[in-house]
């Protein structure tokens, strides 16, 4: 067996945001991970639907990014991206 080359191995404090709310047809069950990686951009998972993305004010901005990310239709990713616009 060879051995194993690491890119990294880090380990970072995180700050980790729990939400789940309901919107006009699906709920939301989100973690929004911020840490001091992605250049200020953060993990958000949907644990519902087994999906996440790495996500700053650029991609809420750029059009089909959360419908392709997501999995979502363009009303329940404008919902997500409303929500996202608030904290990000």
């Amino acid at each position: 067996m060879s051995e194993r080359f690491f890119l990294y191995d880090d380990i970072v404090n995180t700050k980790t945001r729990f939400v789940s709310f309901m919107g006009e047809n699906q709920r939301f069950d989100l973690a929004i991970i911020q840490s001091d990686r992605y250049y200020g951009k953060q993990i958000v998972l949907d644990i519902q639907g087994n999906r996440f993305a790495i996500i700053g004010d650029d991609d809420l901005k750029e059009e089909g990014y959360l419908e392709y990310a997501f999995n979502l239709n363009e009303e329940d990713a404008e919902e997500l991206r409303s929500f996202l616009m608030e904290l990000v």
